[in-house]
């Protein structure tokens, strides 16, 4: 199918010699804060939401949908950016993302809220990958850095704010207020973007790559159902849970195949045998297994292992995400002076790997001042290479690939992220349980649901115990964290140090 697509014409590379204005910058920022705060926002009125609509055995597909659909779309967003022109697409997603939020918050039921997260996810898988894409179409490469900064700043501040508006809006109003609460922002973003974005443009005839969509949306369905499902829903030994990997590894070879018949495919196997490409989603992917798969464990040894409330926990989360924010801002402006990028990923997975294997140290006696000095470290590492990742991606690839390449490096890391959360629940989950079963006296039966209240309303014995294995078990993780990060260091002395492009 051909279609007209809008590609950005010459005079647009003077106008981008000009920094974009504040107004069009601070609707991006909004978009991007928009799509970091879902993803952290909805954690802290789960229990809530459970208690008003029932569904307990359903609490993790609240999440699981929205990571699903917004996942599965990241690469049809890219494309279509290319295509479209960024303007148009990012609209679009604006759209669904407040179409689906507003739904959201008028579920009756947890089936109802699942769905509906899905159609949120269709829309919120665009907001952050058009919206880094933009900033490749508006600011030329030597002056990118300082705006990647900016927006990982950003992410980083979503990260902080999101668990603790969540607990006030659950606390103060209702849940159905953490979605209802898009709506006057995501409006207002939209309404500036529509009125402050105006790349120039040029009618070309493209064909859209259908087929290849709907490859590349299977086999990652597939893949996150089978992370997800796999050891918690499922038995690792379910015939059904195999079977949903095989259909996926045989999604990805018809992806394969047709993206090598495609006129235009949705995302060229060029890209595949570009070196900076294939770097940064090998790093974003590994990184993405060690952050998202160990970070989810920091709130829960401080609400079981410290006592801390789900509040108190998301307020000391903001060691580690000061650090991150802090050094996405300083090493963007860094990048625009020095114009050299590589030794931050470097410097980046060196500080986190270190990071992750102090968090290892962590028991039952660890003070609380020492855990945030070792967050806050983690912070600093993560900050010096998210936003450098997609800088490295956009600086070295073609302008027509631009959108498809930053979706496809945040597509790993997405997929990295999913990957990491399954496997370090899976290995937390077997070391919890078998060192309960050995601490513990034959016949000993703890609660079927042990909450970080019920933990500490146990006998002393029983829960000196369970404490001591649940330290014991996190230790495992933050080793294979660490191990983990370790192959992102070696694969970042590879990354090129492209000088930084004039233009586009």
């Amino acid at each position: 199918m051909t279609t007209d697509t809008l590609l950005t014409s010459p005079a647009a590379e003077t106008a981008r010699r000009d920094a974009p204005t504040g107004l069009i910058v601070g609707a991006l920022l909004l978009v991007m804060l928009l799509s970091a705060l879902d993803q952290t926002i909805v954690s802290t009125a789960l229990p809530t939401i459970v208690g008003e609509l029932g569904g307990l055995d359903q609490l993790s597909w609240v999440v699981t949908a929205y990571l699903l659909s917004s996942t599965v779309v990241l690469p049809l967003y890219g494309k279509l950016g290319d295509l479209y022109g960024r303007k148009i697409v990012l609209q679009a997603a604006i759209v669904l993302f407040l179409a689906g939020s507003a739904l959201c918050g008028v579920a009756q039921d947890m089936t109802q809220l699942i769905v509906l997260r899905a159609l949120q996810g269709l829309g919120g898988g665009g907001l952050m990958v058009v919206t880094m894409a933009a900033i490749g179409d508006l600011v030329p490469p030597d002056r990118r850095a300082r705006y990647q900064g900016m927006f990982g700043g950003v992410y980083g501040l979503a990260t902080i704010i999101g668990p603790l508006l969540g607990g006030f809006l659950v606390e103060h109003l209702s849940w159905r207020w953490i979605f209802t609460i898009n709506l006057p922002l995501g409006f207002l973003a939209l309404a500036v973007i529509g009125v402050a974005f105006r790349p120039h443009t040029a009618h070309v005839k493209h064909r859209i790559d259908y087929m290849g969509a709907a490859f590349l949306a299977t086999a990652l369905t597939c893949v996150i159902l089978f992370t997800s499902e796999g050891g918690s829903l499922l038995p690792w030994t379910s015939p059904q849970l195999w079977m949903t990997l095989v259909l996926g590894v045989v999604a990805i070879g018809g992806f394969i195949y047709e993206e090598r018949l495609a006129a235009e495919p949705i995302m060229p196997l060029e890209l595949f045998r570009h070196r900076t490409f294939v770097l940064v989603s090998l790093i974003g992917f590994v990184v993405g297994i060690a952050l998202f798969g160990s970070v989810t464990f920091i709130p829960l040894y401080l609400q079981v292992v410290k006592g801390s409330t789900p509040s108190q926990a998301g307020m000391q989360l903001l060691p580690m995400m000061g650090g991150m924010l802090v050094t996405s801002i300083v090493s963007g402006r860094l990048i625009s002076r020095l114009g050299s990028y590589r030794m931050f990923p470097i410097l980046g997975t060196l500080t986190g790997g270190i990071a992750m294997a102090l968090l290892s140290t962590l028991t039952l006696d660890t003070p609380l001042h020492t855990m945030y000095a070792y967050m806050a470290l983690l912070g600093i590492g993560l900050g010096m290479v998210m936003p450098v990742l997609t800088l490295a991606v956009q600086n070295t690839v073609e302008f027509r690939h631009m959108g498809v390449a930053t979706s496809g490096a945040t597509l790993f890391r997405s997929i990295g992220g999913s990957l990491g959360v399954a496997a370090f629940g899976a290995l937390f989950s077997h070391g919890l349980q078998s060192r309960v079963m050995a601490a513990l006296p034959a016949g000993t039966e703890l609660p079927p649901a042990l909450g970080p209240a019920a933990v500490h309303q146990l006998p002393d014995a029983v829960r000196d115990a369970y404490l001591h294995a649940f330290a014991g078990s996190l230790h495992v993780v933050y080793l294979a964290a660490a191990t983990v990060i370790a192959i992102a260091f070696v694969l970042a002395w590879f990354v090129d140090d492209a000088p930084l492009r004039k233009h586009n």
